[in-house]
């Protein structure tokens, strides 16, 4: 690939898990990589690594998205041309919101959906303008339905699978795709991070990130608003969004009951 047809893209949460998967993937496609987390030392192992081995410049740009600071940083380089942003980044909370505090819920929100609106909004202008470009937001099949007693962590993953799909409507016109990846468990650090034992969860459910990427990629390339991986997380959302909710609240007591009255 010559200078001046080089892809570029830009992806948060990008040391780990799908954030890493998308970064190995979009680099041995040939794509100049801008890769965002908040550990400098682990991003510039990753983005030596990713260089040394597929042969494109890895630019690493350590930001925390839960600051302004961080979020300022990033949108400076959005202003520039991109094809591609992967807004990954995201937490989960070890704890219902009864049990929770404002600034953990603060912090979720803000990295969850605040940065998602930020760095969308950042990077869509030029796009439009250069009619060209798509944004991935990673959501999750737990936006779908509350079935998570008492975590605020679905309710931040609905609002990013709707900003995503309101947003791509309006800017389809102009050339630009942007979409919802919804994936279910998936084998990567966010639980362990958040410090949530998952150790119960069956084999089955699991997803590798590498196979989420490759159906995330395939999707925004076919103009899919949201993206759900593998047919067993379809199915689930298919009956999340069309079983009736008195079903789903039936479920989620029955949840909030094994897991203890204090949710």
């Amino acid at each position: 690939m010559t200078a001046t047809t080089t892809r570029t893209a830009l992806i948060t949460g990008a040391t780990a898990g799908i954030g890493a998967a998308f970064a190995r993937a979009l680099a041995a496609q040939g794509y100049s990589l801008v890769v965002v987390a908040r550990d400098a030392e682990r991003l510039a192992a990753l983005a030596s690594e990713l260089a040394e081995r597929h042969g494109v410049s890895v630019t690493p740009l350590p930001a925390d998205l839960a600051t302004d600071e961080g979020c300022a940083l990033v949108e400076a380089r959005l202003a520039e041309p991109l094809d591609l942003l992967v807004n990954n980044a995201g937490i989960s909370l070890n704890q219902t919101f009864l049990k929770s505090t404002a600034d953990d819920e603060a912090r979720l929100l803000r990295l969850n959906v605040h940065a998602v609106m930020r760095l969308t909004l950042a990077v869509l202008p030029g796009m439009t303008e250069r009619r060209h470009g798509g944004v991935i937001n990673v959501s999750s099949v737990a936006g779908f339905a509350t079935l998570m007693p008492g975590s605020t962590y679905p309710a931040s993953k609905a609002w990013v699978t709707n900003f995503s799909e309101s947003v791509a409507h309006s800017v389809r016109p102009y050339g630009v795709r942007v979409m919802a990846l919804c994936p279910g468990y998936t084998r990567t650090e966010f639980h362990q991070r958040a410090g949530i034992n998952m150790s119960k969860t069956p084999e089955w459910m699991w997803l590798s990130a590498d196979d989420v990427v490759r159906d995330a990629l395939r999707d925004l390339g076919r103009g899919k608003l949201v993206s759900v991986p593998d047919w067993k997380y379809k199915l689930a959302v298919f009956g999340l969004r069309h079983v009736p909710r008195r079903i789903l609240q039936g479920v989620s007591r029955d949840v909030r009951g094994r897991i203890g009255r204090d949710v």
